[in-house]
């Protein structure tokens, strides 16, 4: 009886596991995973993540807001803009900087003032989107560089595509002031790219932007979401350089992101977290939505269906959460990387393919596998009584 009843378990639980990985992209489920979120942040979730890395408080309200812009909740979202502009928001990042704060947080909040403003026309808040728009197209025109920092003597690119992108989602909204310093901008980017993989390196030298790094997953996930707001074209250039050199699919399962490029050895960080045959869990996540905003519906789908079968998400019919909701951090990536899309350029072409549409046969394979070796216990002592007859 209990090796039926394990069996029968482990029959569900694969089954389960089935219908997750051949599901489909779970858009749905974004609002219940906000729904979490809302209350995971009312409950001290911000200041929790805070203690893990710089950014913890920022990014959660950052990355909430935003994914609120996308579902069309201006109130949630203004409220999340409240957060980024307080003291707190503002807490790890020095004042002293050019542009004050650091080009993180200018980028970032500028990037969601833009996204409520394209909501609905507010004089305030247009008011200080140009301002901050103004005071980003300042320090990169007077820079030698194209990368600002974003804390004292500190520079990686991401931070500064981010606010880039702030600068071209203005000129689509108002009247158009920054196209010379996007370009002047990109000619610096083209100029300075990682001489490994020819894709922009994951940090800088302040001073002349010159690569201190090899570019790495979690930065370049995060700036193929962004790029293609800037220069599609050239987006499309480093974001197919960057599938071929950074998605992978370690023991043939599932797709996934490495945190640094083949043959090239290095350790995970508070960015990357842990890394697991050189897997970043929260590149592969944030790649989501770099491949929903490239229009690549293909990995962009593969990587949800995983993220439903690796991420044990936990739903209810109000809620939904990913690993138990121990990290909502991570729970955020994923929201935002779900509704990715373009902000400022045409909905993308979709590229050549990543994967076969077979790349879920080894996954199926194996639960079967597990399904298979659950019963055969079971069948054996089916067989023994058989064969001893009827007591």
């Amino acid at each position: 009886m209990l090796r039926r009843i394990a069996a029968v378990v482990v029959t569900l639980v694969a089954l389960v596991a089935a219908v997750r990985l051949t599901g489909g992209d779970d858009t749905a489920g974004v609002r219940r995973q906000l729904t979490f979120l809302r209350s995971a942040l009312d409950d001290g979730a911000a200041d929790d993540a805070q203690r893990l890395f710089p950014e913890g408080y920022f990014f959660l309200h950052a990355l909430y807001g935003l994914t609120q812009v996308e579902l069309g909740d201006e109130q949630e979202a203004r409220w999340a803009l409240e957060r980024l502009e307080s003291p707190a928001g503002r807490a790890p990042f020095s004042a002293g900087l050019t542009p004050a704060y650091g080009v993180f947080y200018q980028g970032w909040t500028n990037w969601l003032r833009g996204g409520i403003l394209s909501m609905r026309p507010d004089p305030a808040l247009r008011e200080r989107f140009e301002a901050s728009s103004a005071a980003l197209a300042a320090a990169f025109d007077a820079a030698p560089t194209p990368y600002l920092v974003a804390y004292p003597d500190q520079a990686w690119p991401v931070d500064s595509t981010v606010a880039i992108a702030s600068l071209r989602l203005h000129d689509k909204l108002l009247p158009p002031r920054y196209a010379a310093t996007v370009t002047r901008w990109l000619d610096g980017v083209r100029s300075r790219l990682d001489p490994v993989t020819a894709l922009m390196p994951h940090a800088v030298d302040p001073v002349t932007g010159a690569p201190a790094s090899v570019a790495r997953g979690t930065s370049q996930s995060m700036i193929q979401r962004f790029l293609v707001d800037i220069d599609p074209a050239f987006a499309r250039e480093q974001y197919l350089r960057f599938r071929s050199t950074f998605v992978t699919r370690p023991l043939w399962l599932g797709p996934a992101v490495l945190e640094f490029p083949p043959g090239v050895d290095g350790a995970g960080d508070v960015d990357s977290g842990p890394l697991i045959l050189g897997v970043s869990l929260s590149a592969t996540a944030v790649t989501l939505g770099a491949a929903r905003a490239q229009g690549d519906t293909g990995l962009a789908g593969a990587l949800s269906d995983y993220g439903e079968l690796a991420g044990v998400p936990v739903s209810t019919p109000w809620s939904k959460r990913y690993a138990l909701g121990l990290l909502p951090i991570g729970d955020a990536f994923l929201a935002w990387s779900k509704t990715a899309r373009p902000w400022v350029s045409a909905p993308q072409p979709s590229p050549a393919p990543a994967l076969t549409r077979l790349w879920r046969l080894p996954l199926l394979g194996v639960l079967a596998l597990a399904v298979l070796l659950a019963w055969l216990p079971v069948a054996r002592a089916a067989a023994a009584a058989g064969r001893a007859g009827p007591r």
